[in-house]
């Protein structure tokens, strides 16, 4: 472990994830780049979260865990932990996905070389397999997104980078947060605020590297895998009308496209599948109605969905 003050700090948020909490932590203690510091916010935790988080912090100095005595959801806890970031650089880890061992070092070497807003990586979603969660192949809307690399672009050069709406495949200058916030009490606060980045941003970066294992809950827990309950389905619509109204709102017309193309194929099919057999008719009538919304703006016609994006895509 170095002495060195740090140059970027992560924010580790999680509530009730003790069974993936320490894969995380040991994900970060085996970064190449050592000069990070994770700030790990327990978010009302019912099992032994925060006594892990406490743990760390306890035995290895660049850890700091603060405890939310009740849940106040994930936007809540990463805003929190937000007003205490004092290095340069600032990422997001979820406390049940894992680093890839370089992230790091790619991130924030990246941003060293380019001096850019932020930079963006590739993904994979671990899956279990009976045994142990395995991790799969980049997806090909993300490989779109971050292959090849390209330095100092921006969303009007680059509108598949929109595609790449996830907190925590990112480092940032903290700078670029001074007047951003994640919104609360809502799911799926991750998508308007990347749109924001991705327009606001001077210059970005993407590189083709994995950074991340996205861990999918084999008990069905991951807040992507409960959009059949109708509050759940709200929250995931709000969040695409508000990625495509910031997009839309820059100019970036054509990321408005790649987005309509992708979210045609890979979000409308499953909610459609899941209306034909749902319950509560307001569950059809909301993915009606936002396709019909998709339909009527202007960039639908430039929406031309590319097969090879979502091939061998599994739901």
């Amino acid at each position: 472990m170095t002495a060195s003050a740090p140059i970027v700090t992560l924010i580790v948020p999680g509530r009730d994830i003790a069974g993936f909490a320490p894969a995380a932590l040991d994900s970060l203690r085996a970064q190449t780049e050592t000069r990070w510091q994770a700030l790990l916010v327990d978010d009302g935790s019912t099992d032994e979260t925060g006594s892990i988080f406490e743990a760390a912090a306890a035995s290895d100095p660049r850890f700091r865990a603060f405890r939310h005595e009740a849940s106040r959801g994930l936007g809540a806890a990463r805003n929190a932990a937000l007003d205490r970031v004092d290095s340069e650089l600032v990422g997001f880890l979820d406390g049940d996905d894992e680093l890839t061992p370089t992230a790091l070092e790619r991130l924030v070497g990246t941003l060293a070389e380019t001096g850019s807003d932020f930079v963006a990586g590739a993904y994979v979603r671990s899956r279990f397999d009976g045994e142990g969660y395995v991790p799969g192949r980049v997806q090909p809307w993300v490989e779109a997104a971050t292959s090849p690399a390209r330095f100092g672009t921006s969303i009007l050069e680059h509108p598949r980078a929109s595609a790449n709406i996830v907190a925590w495949s990112k480092v940032s200058r903290t700078d670029l947060w001074s007047d951003l916030r994640f919104p609360e009490g809502v799911a799926y606060e991750d998508q308007v605020v990347a749109q924001l980045m991705y327009t606001r941003a001077r210059a970005f970066d993407v590189i083709p590297d994995t950074v991340v294992r996205w861990r999918l809950r084999a008990d069905g827990t991951s807040i992507t895998q409960g959009r059949a309950q109708l509050p759940v389905l709200r929250d995931y619509l709000r969040a695409l009308r508000g990625g495509i109204r910031v997009l839309h709102e820059a100019g970036a017309h054509a990321a408005v496209a790649a987005r309509l193309e992708l979210i045609l194929a890979m979000d409308v099919p499953p909610l459609v599948e899941i209306a034909a057999t749902h319950p509560d008719p307001d569950y059809a009538a909301e993915v009606s109605a936002f396709t019909s919304e998709l339909e009527a703006l202007p960039e639908y016609a430039d929406a031309r969905p590319d097969p090879t994006l979502t091939a061998g895509l599994a739901w």
